[in-house]
């Protein structure tokens, strides 16, 4: 027995020793690992790596100095800037040089740029490398010495802009624990994530933003990796489904609690989710963007994962309303803190909200874009959940008051912090804003476009919470009396640091509150928006006086004088805070001050659109180190800089349009590296483009050089690294020679009004699918066939060929152009039939074919395939046959122009059909149209009042009907009065015959009318005259007949309106009408009636006959004497 103790102690014994050593291992790791990490002053680097770290930063641009400590007399590198070394050996484990810039993060002290170059090789004892947020764009493939790391354990190249495919040699980093190789969108997958598989202690992968689009079986991929909590594949282009995920097991996929799937639009969820039940660690889901409309029961779905505490579905097209939430029960739902359900506008809460109950836990909770209109007493709703400290509801369709609100108790809405209630047009406030003081934790709050006009005193009302920090009242239909400003005192609002009450009503008296001096309650005001209101004189000195401002806005009042008055003696605080400034569109003249470049820490300066005159030289600009966003366009200034001036600053957003920059190109825009806008229009510039600027900015996204004298060839520029989604408008400049391939991310290619020639083959180069959306090369002369490639354009919304030379049948391939909204190819050489393939082009606005050779019939699947047509041109070409009753079918058409072809038949009766034309509009906005990223406006060339015109700007207000010179015969059918709102009718040239309908005068907006040159007979209808606006008319050469109509219009038009109808009689014709005689002969009867007596009759009777006998008697006098002469004559001749 004791032998049996002794055994059993021996093996607990052994047991415990064994677990106290594993024990004491792994925590000697630990310490040994964390202690590693540290400089030891008696172990110095190694030569060869110092040197290899040496050799790295020589390929690094150090703008901010911040590898300053990496210098050759500085012998010990692991005392340098980001270097770790090992305690015990002296390598160097750890390279972090993760810059602290993100975009809209300023400033950066730690930012690199420059290439990552191979020499890091020398660092093969490296086991951490962090290289993320610096910028490598200069880099054109990803740098694969990377897979050479064969110790490494933590990657990560996150925001450096590298570009190329990922090398399968990843692979070899079979030691990897974290792999961040986030947002960069140049970078893409081309070998299916192979390279994964070799990853087994991989728990962190972030690869959103890098292009997986060609990776098959994505998700199979990444969720084999045994070891995975962290996976992030937003904005990845994935495939369009999500089926492969019903594959994963519930071994492989048990780790994992962070999934972020957003942003893949191409990803359409068809299998009801359910393969969401593997994972039931998930803590954080993120499928925004996702398109989850055909999921039945989402809710349920996503809220039995019991850990989950994140969850956003913004922007999924959720079903239409949220029924399904009412079944959640508590213990499913408790632990979520952070719900976002925006941006799905289907979804329609008709529940009330009382599902929100179950989410005790929320603290986070976003609905904007959700329509709650049916929700009734929505306040209390969302101000029952006790934790709830973050609330958006904007552009909800809000119920009408906020009353509800005032049955808010404090301990209910103590939590809140920011609430968003804005872009809820009906909600208008009549409580006064009395509800607000139960929210005194809140530090954010937008009301914008919330009708607060009932509000008495409104900025006490805001000012008394106490931790308000940021408050927008935009578009409020706010207004300013002075007594209310300035009941304000300090202690109430000395929090506020963002202030935005633009686009209201206020007057100057907004200024007393912001600068009594009694009341100084704005010192800790960092941003000021003022613009959009009625705002007049001159800027108030007292700004000068803002310490904290970094932003001010004033752009869009009437403030006026000369920009001196303000700078003048500037001194304060304000001087070295001031960031932002903004003063456009307002009525400033004169030079823009030198003292502007007192300013030291100015990064936005925007004076557009103001009446500002004089030269700006280096002295305005040498100071403003910080400069980011420089606008100057549409004023008069001359910008005079040396030629090899340099500025001190890197800009970002340059607007310099109708600017006068000289006549050679501005040669210190070379100096400009990181630009993203870029307008120099109207610049007065004559020169060709130097080669230096085709190497863009990789972030460029607008380029704008139109209306210049810039000359010579386009090189290839397909090569050049542009943002994606970028704008390039090279238009009304004199460039020649073929038009060059241009970068396949080009959203927008204006190069119209040049003088380009050749083909335009480069189109078929492309051999990839674009993003071009707009492309217009009208008004060159550029030749030759269309290439029938338009399948890689097919997201093209706008082309523009129009006046060219182009010959050849249009290529059926159009036809493949589904977004195509604008197409114009006016004035060219075009043979051939219309192609009937674009009747797959269902979203065409305007087609624009006028001025070729087409021939064949109208098509009529026109009126059929095309519901949203507006304009339709074909004039001036062959066209014949009869005009299809399917044109009666285009409710929205407001020009339809076709004439000058060969068109025979009759006017369809159905013409009253084209509804748009009796509808009255007030604005022309119905010509602007876009994408979702692009926005223009259409412009089309018209014959008005007998000229050829090019209307734009006001083409949405156009309503005009040409059929004339055809070959058309009838009547002009009657219901042709219906379409009141008519303002140009031609149907001139024709074979019209009949009457001209009776009730012409309906036709009140007329402004031209046109029926010369036909048969047509009778009467003109009294009711013409009633058609006020009526300037151009010519009824010419017809069978009219009568008198024309009286009315102020009519008798001021030439006589040459009514020439060529022989029956046609009155004014301004010069021969009158027989009654307008008769009428005359009455008149001038009456007039002399008084002379005439009966002395009068016998006196005229006895002188008639007198005259008469007397004439009779000379006359036979003068026969007798001449008949003697003649006998006379004929006497002497025979003798």
């Amino acid at each position: 027995m004791f032998q049996i103790e002794s055994k059993t102690m021996r093996g607990c014994y052994l047991r415990f020793l064994l677990l106290l050593l594993v024990f004491l291992s792994c925590n000697t790791t630990k310490l040994g690992s964390s202690f590693d990490l540290h400089t030891d002053s008696k172990v110095r680097c190694i030569e060869e790596e110092r040197q290899a770290l040496l050799q790295f930063k020589q390929h690094l641009v150090d703008r901010s100095h911040w590898l300053s400590s990496w210098d050759s007399g500085n012998e010990d590198c692991c005392k340098w800037e980001g270097i770790k070394c090992s305690n015990k050996t002296g390598h160097v484990v750890k390279l972090d040089l993760q810059a602290n810039w993100l975009y809209g993060a300023e400033p950066a002290t730690k930012y690199l740029e420059g290439e990552i170059s191979s020499s890091l090789l020398g660092l093969q004892y490296l086991t951490y490398l962090d290289l993320s947020c610096n910028n490598f764009s200069i880099m054109k493939s990803f740098p694969n010495f990377v897979g050479s790391f064969a110790k490494l354990q933590h990657l990560n190249l996150s925001y450096t802009q590298i570009a190329g495919t990922i090398p399968q040699q990843l692979g070899n980093l079979s030691r990897l624990i974290s792999l961040d190789l986030s947002w960069n969108y140049d970078l893409m997958e081309a070998h299916n994530l192979d390279w994964l598989t070799h990853f087994s202690s991989l728990t962190y992968l972030d690869m959103g933003g890098v292009n997986l689009s060609q990776v098959v079986n994505w998700s199979n991929k990444v969720m084999m990796l045994p070891s995975l909590t962290h996976l992030g594949l937003h904005d990845c282009s994935l495939s369009p489904t999500t089926s492969r995920l019903l594959s994963i097991n519930a071994n492989s996929s048990s780790q994992l609690q962070f999934l972020d799937l957003s942003w893949n639009y191409d990803i359409v969820e068809v299998h009801n989710l359910d393969w969401l039940t593997h994972f039931s660690s998930l803590t954080y889901l993120d499928m925004g963007g996702v398109n989850l409309n055909q999921v039945v029961n989402w809710p349920n779905k996503v809220m039995m994962l019991p850990s989950l505490n994140h969850l956003s579905l913004q922007e999924c097209s959720l079903s239409t309303t949220t029924s399904q939430l009412l079944s959640i029960n508590a213990n499913s739902s408790s632990q979520l803190q952070f719900l976002d359900l925006s941006w799905n506008y289907d979804l329609k809460e008709v529940h009330n909200l009382d599902w929100l109950i179950h989410l005790s836990s929320l603290t986070y909770l976003d609905m904007g874009w959700v329509n709650l209109s049916q929700v009734v007493n929505w306040p209390n709703k969302v101000m029952i959940l006790p934790s709830l400290t973050h609330l958006s509801l904007c552009r909800c369709s809000l119920s009408k008051t906020t009353s509800q609100s005032l049955s808010i108790n404090t301990s209910s809405s103590s939590q809140l912090q920011f609430l968003d209630l804005s872009e809820n047009y009906d909600l208008r406030e009549v409580h006064n804003l009395d509800w607000l003081i139960h929210l005194s934790s809140l530090t954010y709050l937008d009301m914008g476009s919330v009708n607060l006009s009932q509000v008495v005193n409104w900025p006490n009302k805001f000012m008394i919470l106490p931790s308000l920090t940021y408050l927008s009242l935009r578009d409020c239909n706010l207004s300013t009396t002075t007594s209310q400003l300035l009941s304000i005192n300090t202690s109430s609002s000395s929090q506020l640091q963002f202030l935005d009450l633009s686009y209201n009503h206020l007057d100057r008296s907004i200024f007393h509150w912001l600068f009594n001096s009694t009341f100084g309650s704005l010192n800790s005001l960092r941003t000021l928006g003022l613009n959009g209101n009625k705002l007049v004189g001159g800027i108030p000195k007292s700004f000068w006086n803002l310490c904290s401002l970094h932003s001010l806005d004033l752009s869009r009042n009437s403030l006026s004088g000369n920009l001196y008055e303000f700078m003048s003696n500037a001194s304060g605080c304000l001087m070295d805070s001031l960031q932002n400034f903004g003063i456009s569109y307002n009525r400033f003249t004169g030079p823009l001050p030198e003292s502007i470049g007192n300013l030291s820490n100015l990064q936005i300066l925007d004076v557009s659109e103001n009446s500002l005159a004089g030269v700006i030289t280096e002295a305005h600009l040498s100071n403003l180190n910080n400069l980011k966003e420089l606008y100057l366009e549409s004023n008069s200034l001359t910008l005079r800089f040396s030629y090899d001036w340099v500025p001190p600053f890197q800009l970002e957003d340059i607007y310099l349009g109708s600017c006068r920059l000289g006549s050679t190109f501005p040669k210190w825009l070379q100096s400009q590296k990181n630009y993203i806008s870029l307008d120099i229009s109207n610049a007065g510039i004559s020169d060709i483009i130097p080669a230096w600027f085709w190497d863009f900015s990789p972030q460029l996204s607008y380029l704008d050089l139109s209306n210049n004298e810039l000359h010579g060839n386009l090189p290839n520029f397909s090569s050049s690294r542009v943002g994606e989604y970028a704008f390039i408008d090279l238009s009304s400049n004199l460039f020649d020679g073929s038009v060059p391939p241009f970068p396949s991310n080009v959203i927008s290619l204006d190069l119209s009004n040049n003088r380009f020639s050749g083909p335009v083959s480069f189109l078929c180069e492309l051999n990839t699918p674009t993003l071009l959306e707009s492309l217009n090369l009208s008004n060159n002369t550029l030749s030759g066939k269309l290439p029938d490639c338009w399948t890689y354009i097919r997201d093209l919304v706008v082309l523009n060929l129009a006046n060219n030379n182009f010959y050849g049948k249009i290529p059926d391939s159009m036809g493949s152009l589904a977004s195509i909204s604008l197409l114009h190819l006016h004035n060219n050489g075009f043979v051939g039939k219309i192609p009937a393939s674009l009747q797959n082009c269902s979203k065409l606005i305007t087609i624009d074919l006028g001025g070729n050779n087409l021939s064949g019939m109208v098509p009529s699947w026109i009126g059929d395939s095309l519901p949203n047509l507006v304009i339709l041109n074909i004039r001036s070409n062959q066209l014949s046959g009869s005009l299809p009753l399917d044109l009666c079918l285009l409710p929205h058409i407001q020009i339809l122009d076709l004439s000058l072809n060969k068109i025979e038949g009759t006017i369809p009766e159905c013409i009253y059909n084209l509804t748009a034309m009796s509808v009255s509009k007030n604005e022309s906005s119905i010509f602007t149209f876009g994408s979702r990223r692009l926005y223009m406006d259409d412009a089309i060339s018209l014959v008005w009042k007998g000229r050829e015109l090019v209307f734009e700007s006001s083409l949405g207000l156009l309503n005009v009907i040409d059929l004339s010179s055809n070959k058309l015969h009838g009547e002009v059918p009657d219901g042709i009065t219906k379409l009141t709102e008519l303002l140009a009718l031609n149907l001139s040239r024709n074979n019209l015959t009949g009457l001209i309908p009776p009730k012409i005068g309906l036709l009140k907006n007329l402004e031209s009318l046109d029926l010369s040159r036909n048969h047509l007979c009778g009467e003109i209808p009294m009711s013409i005259s009633s058609i006020s606006f009526l300037s151009q008319l010519d009824l010419s050469t017809n069978n009219l007949s009568g008198k024309i109509p009286t009315g102020t219009q009519i008798q001021l038009l030439n006589a040459s309106a009514f020439l060529g109808n022989p029956k046609l009689c009155g004014s301004p014709l010069p021969n009158k009408c027989l009654e307008d005689l008769h009428k005359n002969n009455s008149i001038q009867t009456d007039d002399n009636d008084r002379f005439i007596t009966k002395g009068f009759y016998i006196a005229a009777t006895l002188g008639f006959i007198g005259g008469f006998w007397s004439v009779c008697f000379i006359s036979v006098l003068n026969i007798r004497y001449i008949m003697e002469r003649l006998t006379s004559n004929a006497q002497m001749m025979l003798t």
